[in-house]
């Protein structure tokens, strides 16, 4: 499309909208720090004839968004630690049994076999660990998401039982 088109033919799509509307929020705000208000997030929508509803059910539609976001970076979080205690307990191993092969021996034989197999499930397991999306990623993210959950409920039941306790 030329420039010198009349602006009364071009047409959006939906889609089309938002990215060049995100774009020029974007170039607007000199400063990535800068954060608007709920009021200004509401003259904002009014200014673009969105309705109060359709705002308030946006907003608690990214505010799903984002719980989601960082239960799964909770998530991420939890199996880098599971991973760091494993390599933690590969290493601690491994090095008691190279050791006792020195010892005994006076060199390396039956422990580097023991190293190179332990090795191939390390391997593994870092495979398994960096993969964030597929089925598998996702089974084991609902998984320990219900078990979080569950934790969380218990949690919150034990802490009201208690409360209503000590009145």
């Amino acid at each position: 499309m030329t420039t010198s088109e009349p602006q009364s033919i071009r047409f959006y799509s939906q889609e089309d909208i938002q990215q060049i509307l995100q774009l020029a929020i974007a170039r607007q705000v000199d400063d990535k720090d800068t954060e608007f208000s709920y009021e200004q997030l509401v003259e904002i929508a009014a200014e673009l004839e969105i309705s109060p509803e359709s705002l308030k059910l946006a907003e608690r539609d990214w505010l799903a968004q984002q719980s989601q976001v960082q239960r799964r970076k909770a998530f991420d979080a939890y199996r880098i630690n599971k991973f760091k205690k494993r390599l933690g307990n590969y290493t601690i191993i491994n090095g008691f049994l190279v050791l006792i092969n020195l010892i005994s021996t006076g060199g390396l034989s039956w422990s580097l076999y023991i190293l190179l197999f332990c090795g191939l499930a390390i391997g593994l397991d870092v495979w398994n660990t960096s993969q964030t999306q597929g089925e598998e990623y996702e089974i084991a993210f609902q998984k320990w998401n219900r078990k979080h959950q569950i934790k969380q409920t218990i949690s919150t039941v034990l802490n009201r039982w208690f409360k209503a306790l000590q009145i």
